[in-house]
């Protein structure tokens, strides 16, 4: 790319990895930096940064993708409208390759078409390795459309270029996720926990961490790591925290304490968790869990189902659709679930995803709910099984193959049950969810369970 003269003459601002900023003066790029940055980290307000780099620098096309990419990547439909405008501004400014290739990646995104839109930013990460906006962009991509390969390689393939730059830990903490993600787990750990001994407020890095303890069974481990960093990833202006703690709450339901992470819900989840879809998600799952454990949740489920309404735009995003559609059984309103389950329209990758997966996943959620274990098997079985779409992690996804084999149990079918109690015991083999998942299966086999 040519260079250009900048806003108040000279050479083109830069980012902090040596990105090119059209438009930009030295304190609009420096709060472009600042948008980044917390982007990365979960951390502060990038918004706020990146509107005063708009302020100073309105014909900043960066800054607008920049903020496009806050919004589009909220998967909340109002703030997918919002990011629509905003990438309608960048590209009433003339730009190079860099806006070219943010802007169609975006377009691509607020049209549901997500994998597309991470192949655009792979091919532009080839040329700009050092893109900070592109590779945590992607990133999330590959995590909400459950692509775990890409979660791995997007990364991988651009690691070593980061050697010694600005952010370098941030990159190894994005790879440490992707690594846990693709079963990776001793290379995971290991990045993730040299990241954060590199900039303890990385609370990604912290997160893959806790991710590898709970896909490894190591529950004891995963409360001793939540409560030794806890003055991080718990702060205020921690973005990620409600996520943590649902990650510590999963440490306590491992080790049977149900009251624990009921306690936890009350807490700090339900404080911080009904204002955004991801942390909803968060707190649905969570009840969910603790109801199948045995948990008394009382009159939680309804004060859940009716957050979850401001957040809805059925087929918009078949992830949030199923955790809603959790909310909404819980509290008894099975209306609001068959308004999920009727919505796919439309021919993008997300409709298609809630055709294939969603719909099954909720009916079989519903089924379970409503005491048929039999057809809660038949769909849970059809739809568990979700590779590059529908979203979330492993660890996410888990509530899925739970309810499916409390459903086995519940419904009397002793052969599926003892069958996924043993395929769940095959990757935490010490778990004490999963062992008293297996002795429940054995006593179907006796005359008097």
């Amino acid at each position: 790319m040519a260079v250009r003269q900048g806003k108040r003459g000279g050479r083109m601002r830069q980012d902090l990895q040596g990105n090119p900023l059209a438009g930009a003066s030295t304190a609009s790029a420096a709060a472009f930096d600042a948008g980044v940055t917390a982007y990365a980290l979960y951390r502060g307000d990038p918004v706020g940064a990146l509107d005063a780099g708009i302020a100073e620098s309105p014909e900043c096309a960066m800054l607008w993708l920049a903020k496009g990419w806050l919004y589009a990547l909220a998967t909340e439909p109002g703030a997918a409208q919002m990011a629509r405008g905003f990438v309608d501004r960048a590209e009433a400014i003339p730009g190079g390759a860099r806006e070219a290739a943010h802007g169609t990646a975006l377009r691509a995104v607020l049209a549901g078409n997500w994998s597309q839109a991470g192949l655009t930013l792979e091919r532009w990460q080839a040329e700009a390795p050092r893109d900070l906006l592109a590779l945590q962009s992607g990133h999330l991509i590959d995590f909400f459309t459950a692509n775990a390969r890409s979660l791995r390689d997007r990364v991988a393939r651009v690691l070593p270029r980061w050697h010694g730059a600005p952010g370098e830990s941030w990159v190894m903490g994005m790879a440490a996720f992707g690594h846990e993600e693709a079963g990776d787990y001793a290379r995971a750990e290991d990045l993730g926990r040299a990241a954060v001994a590199a900039d303890p407020r990385d609370s990604w890095a912290h997160h893959a961490v806790a991710h590898v303890l709970e896909m490894t069974g190591r529950p004891q481990d995963g409360l001793g790591w939540m409560a030794a960093r806890e003055p991080w990833w718990a702060a205020e202006d921690d973005n990620l925290q409600v996520h943590n703690w649902w990650h510590r709450a999963l440490c306590h339901l491992e080790l049977d304490d149900v009251a624990g992470a009921l306690a936890l819900y009350d807490g700090p989840v339900r404080r911080g968790g009904l204002a955004l879809a991801l942390a909803l998600a968060d707190g649905a799952a969570l009840l969910w869990r603790i109801e199948m454990q045995g948990g008394d949740v009382g009159g939680r489920w309804q004060a859940l189902s009716d957050a979850w309404q401001a957040h809805e735009s059925p087929g918009y995003y078949a992830f949030n659709d199923l955790h809603a559609a959790m909310a909404h059984l819980g509290a008894g309103r099975f209306d609001r679930v068959d308004r999920l389950v009727g919505a796919p329209q439309g021919c993008s990758e997300a409709a298609e995803w809630m055709r294939r997966w969603g719909v099954p996943l909720i009916e079989g959620f519903r089924a379970f709910r409503s005491g048929d274990h039999a057809l809660a098997a038949d769909r849970l079985l059809a739809g568990r099984h979700i590779a590059n779409g529908f979203g979330g992690s492993h660890a996410q996804r888990d509530v899925i193959d739970w309810t499916l084999t409390e459903a086995a149990i519940r419904g009397r079918m002793p052969g599926l049950a003892h069958a996924l109690a043993h395929e769940r015991l095959a990757l935490r083999p010490h778990s004490p969810v999963n062992l008293a998942f297996l002795r429940r299966a054995v006593a179907l086999h006796t005359p008097d369970a």
